[in-house]
């Protein structure tokens, strides 16, 4: 059986992050929405999604398909739903579509579809708000379906540990660090490490090969992905991977995406001086959307880095590869390939943004390959028009 994970609507509300990737490689919990999918699923799992990423981001559209929202996380009950299903019937939650069984010639969703209701839990990563305030949840039902069944490696007896809901993967470092698992689970990944100092309040997830500097402090549902390094103070937020928030400065209720870079003493406001609701930039709105939250912070784009001491307002976006420094506050919607900050933007000339992207992969040994450079020459293209405005 093969199964699509499609982008559907969802793809232009989660902008800025969904630039660079289908709906289905945003991680929430431990794992990306597809590495969810993943564990569940038996047979080949490939992507629908727009055109530019479809050469890095392939499906296979032969025989018997099973179409599957890219936006929502998967659960057991869930699963087994799908697979009673019959050709030609969707599982949908309310008015959002799950999964429909079809064959290749059934593209996507469709109003023709025979409907059958989901009453199960759903957990639908429908705007970038919802990776954070969702990841608690998230990262509990991770931290049970990569755990179970198996046996915690252990740790130094120079940590002090609180509960015991703590897992340790092979290769992980840690040293007078403080675990609370009382408040959520901790999850340390493959070669991670924690040094010194360091005071953790679960849940958090350390994914493989990241670091916690030395005295961070975390604290609410967390997400550290794979080769990343953080310091400071950090609260409720989802560092995608191959990013670094590595100095002192806070970081709350935010989602940074790959490849990014907070300058030393950097911070987020995540709460309005007068504690009003959060508004924060819709690209379909072409304007500033209700988020329904008093805490919400920064959502940032792949290969976008700040300088030391950035501050950023309370809900603010930035694009794919911008550059901001200097002082004073940037406006709260900073499009891609912009580099300035409070004084104003010009244009990241392309060639130059692509030579960092570069240097910056080629230190962790990956590759700017043409792929990537045409996915980014069609977001630098395809913004244009905002950095006009």
């Amino acid at each position: 059986m093969n199964f699509i994970l499609t982008d559907l609507t969802e793809r232009p509300h989660l902008l800025p992050l969904t630039f660079t990737r289908p709906v289905a490689e945003i991680r929430v919990g431990i794992l990306t929405i597809r590495e969810k999918w993943q564990h569940y699923l038996k047979g080949e799992l490939t992507y629908q999604t727009v055109p530019y990423l479809s050469d890095k981001y392939t499906h296979n559209l032969q025989g018997s398909v099973v179409f599957v929202n890219g936006s929502v996380c998967p659960t057991e009950e869930m699963v087994h739903a799908i697979d009673r299903l019959g050709e030609g019937e969707c599982l949908q939650f309310g008015d959002v579509p799950i999964a429909h069984k079809g064959d290749a010639s059934s593209v996507g969703f469709s109003e023709e579809l025979r409907k059958v209701e989901f009453t199960g839990p759903f957990s639908h990563i429908s705007r970038p708000w919802k990776i954070f305030s969702s990841n608690a949840e998230e990262l509990e039902a991770d931290f049970n379906l990569i755990t179970k069944g198996r046996t915690s490696a252990s740790l130094s007896s120079t940590n002090t540990v609180l509960g015991d809901r703590i897992f340790v993967e092979d290769g992980v470092e840690a040293e007078c660090a403080v675990f609370n698992t009382l408040s959520g689970p901790i999850y340390l990944g493959k070669d991670s490490s924690v040094m010194e100092g360091s005071v953790i309040r679960g849940g958090l997830a350390l994914c493989e090969h990241s670091q916690l500097k030395l005295a961070t402090k975390i604290y609410g549902a967390t997400t550290v992905g794979p080769h990343s390094k953080v310091g400071g103070e950090v609260n409720n937020s989802v560092i995608t991977g191959y990013s670094n928030k590595g100095h002192d400065g806070f970081l709350g209720n935010s989602v940074l995406g790959e490849w990014c870079n907070i300058g030393a003493d950097s911070n987020n406001s995540n709460l309005k001086n007068n504690y009003d609701e959060v508004k924060l930039w819709s690209y379909p709105h072409q304007g500033f959307e209700k988020t329904g939250l008093q805490f919400c912070g920064l959502i940032m784009g792949d290969h976008s880095k700040c300088g030391i001491n950035t501050m950023f307002n309370t809900g603010t976006v930035v694009g794919v590869s911008a550059n901001i420094f200097g002082s004073g506050f940037p406006r709260n919607f900073v499009p891609s390939f912009s580099w300035g900050g409070a004084s104003g933007f010009t244009t990241y000339n392309f060639d130059k943004a692509m030579t960092t992207a570069s240097l910056v992969m080629e230190r962790r040994g990956i590759e700017l390959d043409k792929v990537e450079s045409n996915i980014l020459r069609h977001v630098f293209d395809e913004t244009s028009g905002y950095r006009q405005k």
